[in-house]
């Protein structure tokens, strides 16, 4: 802004005059200074002065002569709002053309290193989640919890025992019996030109009358003793195949026999056995342990597999498989008793398989005649738990004497021998022997074990027997 003031006389006159411009994009201040001359001649002259931005001339009045002062025209005002803008814009085209060209090309001109530093952290951590993400789908092994296809594929080749058996008791002084039957469980592990072989927990078919043994199409057949072990609470029990029919014999499977060297804990099973005598049910859980060491009711210990899968009475003898339908264990409820809920054993298929094999090669024995039975020629005693552990003595058959020229005394059994064994059968009392002697007629030999007191201990001794005939004064 500018302004002309006119003064009477002569004088000088100085005023600073502020003004402001506005660009389109721009604010300036801007300060000015004026001078201004006037006089009383016919002639007046001014000069003025701008700060070097703007000179012009001012003219007054003489007499009749009246002269019009020229406005000053300000060009550098508006030329230099005009310049800003356009470099403005300039510059704005430039970066953001720039700006766009770094986004296309992905170069990062303005990334400084920090930040170029960080996006490689960032896409370092994301592949190393993507790697463990994939590691992690890898190891995870999905538990499926429909086990219908396992059991579908293995229940042909479990089977339901009944133990028929005779229940001896004294009751002041006077001996009574009584028929009883038990339940438990099976698995068919062989089969041979004649015979169809079961294996089995020893207390489910010993000191058996008779054993009848249930298939899945709901046939029955009866089976013999093949052999026992009571140590390891296993028996192997056969079948005739002539006892059978064309229709049970395309119903029936063999069992594969797994290992169970290669279990984990927390790998899951399944259990499978006639429990409680109902018929075939299914229970499953986990390993809970391995190797766990048990004393069993007989004396000898053992190491098991303990499981979670509900393993009750009757499930005895069944099979404990792994998800592939395999055998890993023989269920025993008598292992480790029922006083705790949760904690059922099996004993190790991998330790069972070869006492299995030698038992399934042994000769199958039916009952024989009465007047044809074996005879050993000893008189006994019977040593009872009570008797046991008051004389710290093994429990089984007190030899009280030996008849010469028996059996026993060729065989070399001694006055003072506790028989616990015969032919791999457990032997408690006199009523166990004379059940397992039904099976042997004159003229067969069997291993007797004894125990016989060396130094203050008993010591086992395995002997061979061959059974005499009864003397016709005992007959």
């Amino acid at each position: 802004m500018y302004e002309n003031d006119n003064f009477s006389g002569y004088g000088t006159g100085n005023e600073n005059t502020t003004g402001t411009f506005s660009g389109a994009d721009l604010n300036e201040t801007r300060t000015e200074n004026s001078y201004g001359y006037e006089n009383h001649s016919t002639t007046q002259s001014a000069a003025g002065s701008t700060n070097g931005y703007t000179t012009y001339q001012m003219g007054g009045t003489t007499g009749s002569n009246n002269t019009e002062p020229k406005k000053t025209q300000k060009h550098g005002g508006y030329f230099r709002k005009a310049m800003v803008s356009v470099s403005l814009g300039l510059f704005f085209g430039l970066f953001a053309g720039i700006g766009f060209y770094a986004v296309q090309q992905g170069t990062g001109m303005f990334t400084t290193s920090t930040d170029t530093a960080v996006v490689d952290e960032i896409a370092s951590e994301a592949t190393t989640e993507s790697t463990q993400s994939a590691q992690l789908a890898t190891n995870v092994t999905y538990v499926e919890s429909d086990v219908s296809n396992v059991v579908e594929k293995v229940m042909p080749a479990m089977v339901s025992i009944v133990n028929n058996f005779t229940e001896t008791a004294n009751v002041f002084g006077q001996q009574y019996t009584q028929e009883e039957a038990a339940s438990g469980s099976g698995i068919i592990v062989g089969k041979t030109d004649d015979e169809l072989l079961i294996v089995s927990n020893n207390h489910v078919v010993e000191s058996a009358d008779t054993l009848t043994v249930t298939f899945i199409d709901g046939s029955e057949a009866q089976a013999q003793v093949k052999g026992l072990d009571s140590d390891m609470d296993l028996a192997v029990i056969a079948v005739s195949l002539n006892d059978l029919s064309d229709d049970t014999k395309n119903a029936i499977t063999v069992a594969t026999l797994g290992s169970s060297d290669d279990l984990k804990l927390g790998e899951p099973v399944i259990a499978i056995g006639n429990a409680l005598g109902y018929g075939q049910s299914v229970t499953n859980g986990i390993v809970s342990a391995l190797n766990r060491e048990i004393t069993l009711e007989n004396g000898s210990t053992g190491t098991f597999i303990q499981t979670n899968a509900a393993i009750n009475p009757g499930n005895s003898g069944g099979a404990l498989l792994n998800m592939n339908g395999e055998v890993i264990g023989i269920n025993s409820n008598k292992i480790g008793g029922t006083a705790v809920e949760g904690m059922g054993y099996a004993i190790p298929i991998t330790s069972a398989s070869p006492i299995i094999a030698d038992l399934m090669e042994r000769q199958t024995r039916t009952k024989v005649a009465e007047d044809e039975v074996g005879y050993i020629g000893i008189s006994l005693q019977e040593v009872t738990s009570q008797i046991s552990q008051m004389y710290n003595m093994p429990e089984g058959i007190y030899v009280v004497s030996v008849e010469e020229g028996s059996a026993a005394a060729n065989a070399g059994i001694m006055k003072g021998d506790i028989i616990t064994k015969f032919d791999g059968s457990s032997i408690s009392s006199y009523s166990d022997l004379q059940k397992t002697l039904q099976y042997y007629a004159v003229g067969d030999s069997v291993t007797v074990t004894v125990q016989r007191p060396q130094n203050g201990e008993y010591v086992s001794i395995e002997l061979n027997l061959t059974l005499g005939s009864r003397p016709a004064s005992q007959k």
